[in-house]
């Protein structure tokens, strides 16, 4: 073996903190990334992980080596692709994270871009939890809503109008709300990222300010589907992004309420691992993903 394979080998098991890991997601065996980097440390004179039973963790000197690899890595990626300006050459697989609305809006397209780019293979995850973007290797993932610091790059996209809604039968059941007053007689589901935690109710912009009107409510979820299937069924009032919602708007199973009252809109932003160069691979897919989502966003 090499030494940039060993070297590609030694950046995933210190990013996954395991061999087993590593070897999984390389299509290896366990003993053969191992020795990939026991040859590595020998070749440079330094012990670069630290490994016990329970785990695998990098030395000062394998920290500072993990680091000029991901440039290395990254530049020769840049320095193959240079001369490779046919779409038919770029190469490589995909991996990408969003959550399952998006998915639906982005798949349909997905054929034509890989038409387009025949030597592209794509892993798509679809979760509403927040993937670690450097632990599980994602090229870059696609995030709504108001994102943490961290040493990711972020690329805003634009941002989801958020509308409320109730189906027809909720409204029929339990009148239409006129006022924000009106919602002391009406039911909220909440959605929260992490069940046992409550949302603050109903939200709402009063010019550039968040207010909060508290809500009754039968139904807590922390699912974007569970979300939407729970106000099909009638079981309270949501507010979501409007580009999830047209069609079933369109279709009149859903229907807008108190259109003066919107919670603030929902940023998009697209991240990855902070790099000097970006592949190419990587820079097409998130232009490509940018012109998929243009129609469905308002300017930050």
């Amino acid at each position: 073996m090499n030494r940039i394979e060993a070297m590609h080998i030694f950046v995933r098991v210190a990013e996954l903190a395991s061999f087993t890991k590593a070897a999984d997601h390389l299509g290896l065996p366990k003993a053969s990334a191992s020795t990939a980097v026991q040859q590595l440390e020998a070749q440079l004179g330094t012990q670069l992980l630290h490994r016990t039973t329970r785990k695998v963790q990098m030395t000062q000197d394998g920290l500072r080596f993990y680091e000029r690899c991901k440039d290395l890595l990254a530049d020769m990626d840049e320095l193959a692709g240079m001369f490779q300006q046919a779409p038919q050459s770029i190469s490589g697989r995909l991996r990408v994270d969003m959550n399952g609305s998006i998915a639906r809006r982005v798949i349909p397209r997905l054929p034509q871009f890989l038409r387009e780019h025949p030597q592209l293979q794509v892993e798509l995850s679809c979760t509403d939890r927040r993937v670690d973007v450097v632990g599980e290797g994602f090229d870059c993932v696609l995030r709504v809503g108001n994102l943490e610091d961290s040493s990711l790059v972020v690329r805003p996209l634009g941002q989801f109008p958020i509308i409320n809604c109730a189906s027809p039968a909720y409204l029929e059941e339990h009148g239409v709300p006129r006022e924000l007053d009106d919602l002391v007689q009406h039911r909220l589901i909440h959605y929260v990222p992490t069940l046992g935690r409550r949302s603050p109710g109903f939200e709402y912009l009063e010019g550039t300010q968040c207010r909060y009107v508290p809500m009754q409510g039968v139904l807590t979820v922390n699912s974007i589907d569970a979300y939407q299937e729970g106000c099909l069924a009638g079981m309270g009032i949501i507010q979501a992004p409007r580009a999830g919602l047209v069609h079933l708007l369109e279709q009149g199973r859903l229907v807008e309420v108190l259109p003066q009252y919107r919670a603030e809109p929902m940023p998009v932003s697209l991240l990855y691992a902070q790099r000097r160069n970006l592949s190419a691979r990587v820079h097409i897919f998130m232009e490509w993903l940018k012109d998929v989502m243009a129609p469905y966003l308002d300017p930050v």
